[in-house]
């Protein structure tokens, strides 16, 4: 058989997470400090000049938008995965100011002077928090001791403040509107003083993960009263909570008159001219895609109560987190759907026949790494029937570019050590002709990784050898879920598992968000802007079309073909 599990590991990745899960064992504060050294000598990709005095200003822009904006204030982040947690110490955080990071979904609060609380919801959460606070106090303090020792004032120019810290205008410009702020503001904020980050876990067992887990479905349960989860059939998504409701409602197609007038009154001459250039085919856009955007544009300003009035109309339940770890739900009765609605893309043969359905999509805003085993197997153990498991996410690509869609075959799994090999339900031709941009790389493998910052040159250079070019972070804990719905018993550790020939399709779509292998280049280092949506819905219009065109299958059959 091919060798498909790569035969070495990081011992620098391997060393910096026992350093910093022994340290989380103490029931008091631990010092962001003492993880600097071993941070530094893992050389992550994302963090390559950790070490260096220079400032290394795509992880700082990294780290920022994925952290809140009050951490500028922090002195203590404290980690918990559900309110009563935080009660239990004392912390009535709910009190405190609701906050968030512009690129991570985590429930966040801050006091108003100095701790941050932040809710987790497995052990991935630490594994990603950590790498990013440490890679936000160094960061942080090349900059304060250059200002301290040079001639630099915050009130400098833009060119004058690259050249005497090291980096290019474009990045501290991209840092500014990272933070949110004017460039004077951000060196200002820095200039205060040295970032010396403390960190507590409140609670960190599995038990205390199920406890959230066992409060975030309760929730969904609350909002779901006419539904009947242990008699329907299921379609599981995990995807976003804004891409397959703005799909199957059409919202945003029926109200261009309005989505163009908002267009006009933001006087974005970039904008205006891109959407000429998609009228004149002369840029490859499908024109939807651009009216979701400008529909996020809309609510940004005028809020949603247009569209939820619609989700409602077709029978939508959307369900918000509530006390626990931020993970939204949305359940999607099929036979509600209304044809001349629903995008374009998404219409079928037979379409009607979903009028006799009782099935449902339950559709949750995707969890971050072991969240998703969590999150699987509870549902599991709540429905009766799961018909398909369809899994859309954002990777790290080795071999495409950004905005590229991965279909993998394989996964190699971090947390387990295991290799899935699958049959998955979706290949290039499902895809293709929704994407305007980029490829669509099926038959590919993929490795689950514990976290972005958990990765280096080398570690990825061994995946790379092995043919492992799609770099993410919720397949391989959805695939270990998988197995327990299926098998007698709990998933293996470090085998070769088939899943060929389960009673349910599995189906993953991956579209690339960075490509860590060229210096510098991820999400910290700009903006997708709309042109960012065409893998999001191409991927979204293949889950659709899937779900509808089984379940009618089904409808007619009463069985699905396997190999169809």
């Amino acid at each position: 058989m091919e060798r498909t599990v790569p035969q070495t590991v990081s011992n620098e990745i391997d060393l910096y997470l026992r350093t910093y899960y022994s340290l989380l064992r103490t029931t008091g504060t631990i010092a962001i400090e003492t993880l600097i050294e071993a941070h530094e000598s893992m050389s992550s990709a994302l963090h390559p000049e950790a070490a260096s005095p220079s400032l290394d200003a795509s992880a700082l822009i990294y780290a920022s938008l994925r952290l809140p904006p009050e951490l500028v204030k922090t002195k203590t982040v404290v980690l918990g995965q559900q309110t009563s947690v935080f009660a239990r110490y004392g912390l009535d955080v709910e009190a405190w100011q609701l906050t968030a990071a512009k690129a991570r979904r985590r429930r966040a609060y801050f006091d108003g002077k100095d701790i941050l609380a932040l809710y987790i919801s497995s052990r991935s959460d630490i594994d990603d928090i950590i790498p990013a606070l440490t890679a936000f106090q160094i960061e942080w303090n090349k900059i304060h001791f250059a200002l301290a020792s040079s001639k630099l004032t915050p009130d400098d120019d833009l060119e004058v403040a690259a050249e005497g810290l090291g980096t290019t205008p474009g990045a501290l410009d991209r840092l500014a509107r990272a933070w949110g702020r004017s460039l004077p503001d951000v060196l200002r904020a820095i200039g205060t003083g040295p970032k010396k980050l403390g960190l507590r876990l409140l609670a960190g067992s599995l038990i205390d993960y199920r406890r959230a887990m066992i409060a975030w479905w309760g929730n969904i349960d609350k909002h779901a009263v006419d539904m009947d989860f242990a008699a329907q059939r299921i379609y599981f998504v995990s995807s976003n909570t804004h891409s397959l409701a703005n799909l199957w409602t059409g919202h945003a197609l029926r109200n261009t008159d309005d989505l163009l007038d908002m267009l006009v009154d933001l006087s974005d001459e970039q904008l205006q001219a891109d959407y000429e250039a998609i009228v004149e085919g002369e840029q490859p856009v499908v024109p939807a895609n651009f009216f979701y955007y400008l529909l996020k544009k809309y609510q940004e300003r005028h809020g949603n109560a247009a569209q939820k009035q619609d989700e409602a109309e077709v029978g939508m339940v959307c369900v918000p987190s509530a006390h626990a770890f931020d993970l939204e739900a949305q359940i999607v009765p099929l036979n509600q759907v209304r044809p001349d609605w629903v995008d374009p893309r998404i219409v079928v043969d037979g379409m009607d026949a979903l009028a006799t359905s009782d099935a449902i999509i339950l559709n949750i805003d995707y969890p971050l790494g072991m969240a998703a085993y969590e999150v699987l197997t509870h549902i599991a153990e709540h429905v009766h029937w799961v018909m398909g498991v369809y899994i859309m996410g954002k990777a790290a690509t080795l071999n495409g570019r950004v905005g590229d869609v991965m279909i993998p075959i394989t996964v190699h799994d971090e947390h387990t050590a295991n290799t899935y090999l699958f049959r998955n339900g979706f290949s290039a031709g499902d895809v293709a002709p929704y994407l305007e941009y980029g490829n669509v790389l099926d038959n590919q493998k993929s490795v689950t990784v514990r976290g972005t910052f958990l990765q280096n040159a080398e570690y990825m250079g061994v995946f790379y050898r092995e043919g492992f070019t799609d770099i993410e972070m919720e397949a391989g804990p959805y695939l270990s879920a998988i197995y327990e719905l299926i098998r007698p018993k709990r998933h293996p550790q470090n085998e070769i598992v088939s899943l060929y020939g389960t009673p349910l399709e599995i189906g993953i779509i991956h579209y690339a968000s960075d490509t860590p292998m060229t210096k510098g280049v991820n999400l910290g280092a700009g903006s997708l802007s709309y042109r960012g949506m065409a893998p999001t819905y191409a991927a979204s219009v293949a889950i659709l079309r899937r779900i509808i065109e089984r379940e009618i299958e089904f409808l007619r059959d009463g069985s699905y073909d396997r190999e169809a």
